[in-house]
């Protein structure tokens, strides 16, 4: 269970996680080595896994299994868009 407490003059919240033992002791002997706080440790070990995990999932690389998957085996839609709206209209038109 997660724990938030909000500090309005800061904008941080408080949240609490639970670690096992062995994580917590890396954790506190990390923040005595580096002189850092265990929040400043925390703080800048999940920027880096975001950024990590921002490289890894772009739009290209999620989309890449659906590129052409559902194509319409027309290669020339993205020039001739407009004659073949126009030719989607008469025959939408045509068959009222």
């Amino acid at each position: 269970m997660t724990n938030l407490r909000l500090n309005y003059n800061t904008n941080e919240v408080l949240t609490s996680a639970r670690l096992p033992m062995e994580t917590r002791n890396k954790l506190l002997t990390l923040s005595r080595y580096k002189n850092k706080t265990m929040s400043e440790i925390i703080i800048e070990s999940l920027e880096l896994y975001y950024k990590q995990e921002e490289n890894e999932l772009d739009s290209y690389t999620l989309g890449l299994p659906y590129f052409g998957k559902y194509g319409s085996g027309m290669a020339d839609l993205s020039t001739n868009y407009k004659q073949h709206l126009k030719e989607k209209l008469r025959a939408r038109q045509n068959s009222y």
